[in-house]
């Protein structure tokens, strides 16, 4: 029987380790289910020891018609049903000589997600796209990006059953990282180094923006000499990892061109750094990183920086 764990608030650590030994999966099991689990697991070889599993059953699917009370009958069935298929994952796992932990608690999605992170000191956060719709995003914001702008782990908004309707078996098989030398981005090259044994080939992605390649000759050159420079500085150091690695300058707008990239990479994953930091225009309109969580296609893996 699956232990059931209450989920209180404790102050969050700060780590510079970078290996994934501990995962958080939260699912509503619509969309992540056992078989994206299952492909998630090739992270055992990067030293994955530990899944735990976070079902939120939102307020409003157990809260009784015009907030007149509370539905105990609902919450009692809605964690049996969680319980049971925690129950047969667990199995799964426990067969592969997993560890395993488990959270059914009732309350908002991002606020139980943060609180177990927390308690469990998550190396990774696995969650699906958010499902509010558009006018409700624009007034009240995704989950996605409450979640970018609370919490110190890296989030893996994981599309399984992606658009272009293939499933990935090998999720981090064929990366594009997406830089802009931030310290997010940055983090992000120390983050994927630790995944070595399960990354074939890393594609390193910076989107120009048409302004910096405008000028004399002189200076558009002394532009793209920099930024091969720093390219080759982060190619140079995923191959002395043992990583093949490549890399391609993008010239236009950020979102569009690192999807276009993804494309033409034929990626199993996007990753990028996500400061955590949005402002009200961020929040309003989206940064990148939200906007390529949110609208693509792919896998996307941010990084927040490291907390000082």
């Amino acid at each position: 029987m699956i232990q059931r764990v209450n989920v209180f608030p404790i102050r969050q650590r700060t780590t510079h380790a970078m290996k994934i030994k501990k995962l958080l999966f939260v699912t509503k099991f619509e969309e992540l289910g056992l078989d994206a689990l299952q492909s998630l697991l090739i992270l055992r070889k990067a030293g994955l020891e530990h899944v735990v599993f976070v079902n939120v059953i939102e307020r409003e699917r157990v809260a009784l018609r015009r907030g007149t009370g509370y539905n105990k009958e609902a919450e009692i069935r809605l964690r049996e049903t969680a319980n049971i298929r925690f129950i047969d994952w667990a199995e799964n796992l426990f067969e592969q000589g997993m560890e395993v932990g488990v959270y059914i608690v009732v309350g908002s999605l991002v606020g139980e997600v943060i609180k177990a992170a927390q308690k469990e000191e998550a190396d990774l956060i696995v969650i699906g796209r958010s499902q509010k719709g558009v006018v409700e995003q624009l007034y009240a914001g995704s989950d996605i990006t409450e979640l970018l702008h609370r919490t110190a782990s890296p989030v893996l908004v994981y599309k399984y059953l992606s658009e272009s309707s293939f499933a990935l078996e090998t999720p981090f098989e064929r990366p594009v990282l997406a830089t802009d030398w931030s310290p997010a981005s940055l983090k992000a090259v120390d983050y994927l180094k630790e995944l070595k044994e399960v990354i074939k080939e890393i594609h390193v992605v910076h989107v120009a923006a048409q302004k910096t390649l405008s000028g004399s000759a002189m200076a558009i050159q002394k532009t793209r000499k920099k930024m091969r420079r720093q390219m080759d500085e982060i190619c140079n150091t995923f191959e002395a990892e043992g990583i093949a690695a490549r890399s391609h300058v993008y010239v236009g707008n950020p979102e569009q061109e690192i999807e276009k990239a993804a494309r033409d990479c034929q990626a199993t994953l996007i990753v990028m750094g996500s400061s955590g930091k949005a402002s009200w225009v961020e929040r309003w309109l989206g940064s990148t990183p939200r906007k390529i969580a949110e609208k693509s296609a792919y896998p996307a893996l941010l990084i927040p920086p490291e907390k000082i």
